[in-house]
């Protein structure tokens, strides 16, 4: 399956992921599992375009990297809205830079929950370990 993403959407999760990982590497305030970093380091150089998600493992993986990527967004707009002020520019393109990504994770946990209805209706039975990693999805 394809998730489509726009080049605003892209320069946002590009520039948090990078942020992230920049004080993950220099062994800042980054607590995450490290599946989650490796996730992410994998996925900085693919965010040129849409992203296609093969299966609902990777859907779900990827949903846990840009979670960690949308509360850290998260956290920095406010940080700058208290520090600054709500509509000081750093603030401002905090916000639309959480909203983007916001709008991604929104799509992705959707294309989630089609692909889990996907796989109870064509196996029989709910989505398990096995069937989110061997069910494909073409794009």
């Amino acid at each position: 399956m394809i998730l489509r993403c726009s080049f605003e959407e892209l320069s946002a999760l590009t520039s948090s992921a990078g942020r992230l990982l920049d004080a993950h590497d220099e062994g800042g305030r980054v607590c995450a599992p490290p599946g989650v970093m490796a996730t992410l380091e994998l996925l900085l150089p693919e965010l040129t375009g849409d992203l296609s998600i093969g299966t609902l493992a990777e859907q779900q993986r990827l949903e846990d990297a840009l979670e960690l990527v949308l509360d850290d967004a998260r956290r920095r707009m406010d940080r700058l809205v208290i520090e600054q002020h709500p509509a000081a520019e750093d603030a401002v393109t905090a916000y639309f830079e959480y909203a983007n990504i916001l709008t991604v994770v929104d799509r992705l946990r959707k294309m989630g929950a089609e692909m889990r209805a996907i796989i109870e209706l064509t196996t029989g039975r709910p989505a398990d370990e096995e069937t989110a990693r061997t069910v494909t999805f073409p794009d």
